[in-house]
């Protein structure tokens, strides 16, 4: 997973991610990354409209969103 967020940062990717918070809900954030350090990621939401941290261990899936769907089409 942790291979998967370098790739999209370093390529500047928005990504939709399925993460398990702390309470055990699983909740689909759009982000995009800001930063990796260790086994965390900080990165824009766009759900919460701010930064936030997440642990890489805790995000489930990762699935880059294409310019059609951020509404970015020619």
């Amino acid at each position: 997973m942790r291979e998967q967020l370098i790739k999209a940062m370093q390529q500047n990717q928005i990504l939709d991610i399925m993460y398990i918070a702390k309470d055990q809900s699983i909740t689909k954030r759009r982000i995009k990354l800001i930063k990796i350090s260790g086994e965390h990621v900080q990165a824009y939401c766009f759900s919460r409209h701010a930064k936030r941290n997440f642990i890489v261990d805790n995000i489930l899936a990762v699935h880059p969103v294409n310019k059609k769907a951020r509404g970015l089409e020619a």
